[in-house]
């Protein structure tokens, strides 16, 4: 057996208030982020992603107190996204008491950033997130929360994320975010063929069996999720126990 598969509630932030979406769109209010991070921590989550989810678009900075508040509370690791463009912005995440940084839309533009993460502060605290939608046949990445389409492609920007010295992919789909009929496991399946550093699934979890096919299907090392946390539909616990009856290493 490998490294146990890794269960991560991801928390989408947004004035303060943990919301949730369809799509990236029509988002609704899920909860204080802080008390959330905490139940989850307490119920067996491995790790937790925050993300400031219009930081990019509005051109703003992270959520740097909640940060602190966050890392005050849980015990597990936790990644900060959102509005990082500098190293400046990652140290100031670090000092703040998070674990890793996600970043996206800046790595897209400049992605010279993620060379200069991995340089300063090691690759395992640099998680490349990607947002992408399959389009006649290819998975074209999309950066500013999903509103903006890109000329890269999924693959090849995964692969130089890499190089450059990302230590985990973070790929959603953005055509399987909430709407709970399963992760994009064929494209995960081929990041993980073809990259040797972590693959994060993210965008599709509706029932417990979607987890376990991220796993075996899609050969993600860790599967993200968030409104059937959120709202209750899956407890984690439970969610492990399945797993472990499936014969998938996770810590129980």
């Amino acid at each position: 057996m490998g490294l146990a598969k890794r269960i991560i509630p991801c928390l989408d932030v947004k004035g303060g208030e943990t919301v949730k979406g369809t799509n990236f769109i029509d988002l609704r209010k899920a909860g204080d982020p802080v008390e959330l991070g905490k139940a989850y921590s307490k119920a067996g989550a491995d790790e937790l992603v925050y993300l400031d989810i219009t930081a990019s678009y509005e051109g703003r900075k992270t959520f740097t107190e909640i940060v602190s508040r966050v890392a005050a509370e849980i015990n597990i690791p936790f990644t900060v996204g959102g509005g990082i463009n500098e190293l400046a912005d990652v140290e100031r995440l670090l000092m703040a008491g998070a674990d890793k940084v996600s970043v996206n839309s800046a790595a897209i533009r400049c992605p010279q950033l993620i060379d200069d993460i991995a340089k300063r502060f090691g690759s395992q605290v640099c998680v490349c997130a990607i947002d992408a939608r399959l389009e006649n046949g290819e998975w074209v990445c999309y950066q500013k929360g999903g509103r903006e389409r890109t000329n890269r492609k999924l693959l090849e920007w995964a692969k130089e994320a890499q190089e450059r010295g990302a230590g985990e992919i973070l790929f959603t789909s953005m055509d399987h975010d909430g709407v709970k009929t399963g992760y994009a496991n064929d494209a995960l399946a081929i990041l993980a063929d073809r990259l040797t550093i972590p693959i994060i699934a993210s965008g599709g979890a509706g029932r417990m069996e979607h987890f376990k096919d991220a796993f075996t299907i899609g050969k993600a090392d860790a599967a993200l999720a968030a409104s059937v946390f959120h709202f209750g539909e899956i407890q984690i616990p439970e969610l492990k126990k399945y797993l472990r009856a499936a014969n998938i290493d996770v810590r129980l």
